[in-house]
């Protein structure tokens, strides 16, 4: 590759915004500086004047559905939607067909990543009750993590074994991430909803289904059980005020044990949200009252809430189309997380530092991520352009998801993607891809 001058953008980086070039030389950053003059006529020169230039978001929650639900998504369409959102670097979740169980499979995906993904990578080792040999093998250095579904998943991944969960809090040497609703909470609440309405649940329901005090029974669990065994916890996809409560925010996130994730749907949507739209913003961990979504915005404002993501989980619509119990949960977000975000900003919600902050530069530091996250020399050139002042609605023919549908159908935005680098390669640009190139597979520091 060779090398390509921004001219003039608006950086954001580091809590900072000002105006300056950016020399990308190769796969890296080369140079940050006022006035940067090209070499010679072999440099692109991009006129950047008016848009903001920021370092890719890292979304550290997908499922790509990869191998054995390629009905629904596959690696290939969904990195292509997420460059297109401004997403540089993924991870993906166990909970494909077969479950991420074993060292063999888990290599299995990350070729295949090699192979057809146009945004780096990285993928989650699955735990369940009976693979803690193989959960031990997995390198640091090599993968992003280990999930454990501390309530009800895709075939053999419920961890719900106490003897179980203490031998991987105490001798799992990466970070641990949870999925967090007590089980048997959701089932008595199931329960008392068919004796109700039998198999008509309405999706109003869901938030009281699957209830903040799921949630807080299980977060608060794994948080005890991390702080028993001194443990690298980051919880998923924080639903409730209550447990937003859980974290801390005196100590630098580098310094933190216990980390947490706020993902797109819980920051946007509230309990309002379902008599318009149904099934399709039906989530585990549910979203729940304006109350919480508040909640959960102020502990990001002021750090209690470590990273932005998505928990990104496409269903096709035949399948959210059905009755409550029937229609499975989650749905498509890494086209449209990041300008939601700075959807955000312009009503006043965060400040344009403050998701960046969320969305890259915390995501590399909870996760320990080189030479990621940031717009410094000598780093990754993973970039985004992004124009603050493009209006535009999300239309059905626009989706790239292979389910072909999303949650954020005829919302208005104010802010557009123009332009996605990736490891130095502009993979997208006004609406056209470059796929000559492959992404990364990341790789982390060691836990201290």
């Amino acid at each position: 590759m060779g090398k390509t001058l921004i001219k003039g953008a608006t950086l954001v980086n580091e809590g900072k915004s000002f105006i300056s070039d950016l020399l990308i030389d190769g796969d890296r950053i080369a140079e940050i500086n006022q006035n940067i003059q090209p070499e010679d006529d072999s440099v692109e020169i991009i006129d950047a004047a008016g848009l903001l230039l920021i370092p890719g978001a890292i979304d550290d929650q997908v499922h790509f559905r990869e191998p054995g639900l390629t009905h629904k998504a596959e690696i290939y369409t969904e990195a292509k939607a997420a460059v297109a959102g401004g997403i540089t670097s993924f991870m993906e979740m166990p909970n494909t067909i077969p479950n991420t169980l074993t060292i063999e499979l888990l290599e299995e995906k990350y070729k295949r990543a090699s192979e057809v993904s146009i945004a780096n990578y990285s993928f989650f080792m699955g735990a369940s009750n009976d693979n803690l040999d193989e959960v031990l093998k997995v390198d640091p250095e090599n993968i992003c993590g280990v999930k454990v579904f501390m309530g009800s998943s895709t075939g053999n991944m419920l961890v719900d074994d106490s003897a179980v969960l203490e031998e991987l809090f105490s001798r799992c040497k990466t970070l641990i991430a949870t999925h967090c609703e007590d089980e048997g909470t959701v089932k008595k609440n199931e329960a008392l909803y068919r004796s109700i309405y039998g198999e008509d649940v309405p999706f109003t329901a869901h938030p009281e289904i699957r209830s903040a005090e799921a949630c807080y029974l299980s977060s608060s669990k794994a948080v005890e059980l991390a702080k028993k065994h001194n443990t690298r916890l980051h919880i998923l996809h924080i639903s409730t005020a209550l447990e937003t409560h859980l974290f801390r925010n005196d100590i630098p996130l580098i310094q933190k044990r216990i980390t947490s994730e706020a993902c797109t749907h819980h920051l946007w949507f509230s309990n309002d949200s379902y008599a318009e739209k149904g099934s399709l913003i039906k989530w585990n961990p549910a979203v729940k009252t304006k109350a919480d979504r508040e909640a959960i915005r102020e502990a990001v404002r002021d750090g209690r809430i470590d990273v932005m993501a998505t928990d990104h989980a496409p269903h096709t619509s035949e399948e959210k189309s059905n009755q409550y119990f029937s229609a499975p949960s989650g749905g498509p977000l890494v086209q449209h997380a990041v300008v939601a975000a700075l959807e955000l900003v312009k009503q006043g919600v965060f400040t344009l530092p403050h998701v960046v902050d969320k969305m890259s530069h915390s995501v590399a530091e909870c996760f320990r991520l080189k030479e990621r996250g940031y717009l410094r020399k000598g780093y990754f050139a993973d970039v985004v352009l992004v124009d603050p002042n493009k209006s535009w609605t999300v239309e059905k023919n626009q989706l790239l998801s292979k389910c072909g549908w999303s949650p954020f159908e005829g919302t208005r935005f104010n802010s557009e993607i123009v332009m996605t680098f990736v490891n130095g390669k502009k993979v997208f640009n006004q609406g056209k891809f470059d796929e000559s190139s492959r992404g990364q597979r990341l790789k982390f520091e060691p836990i201290r």
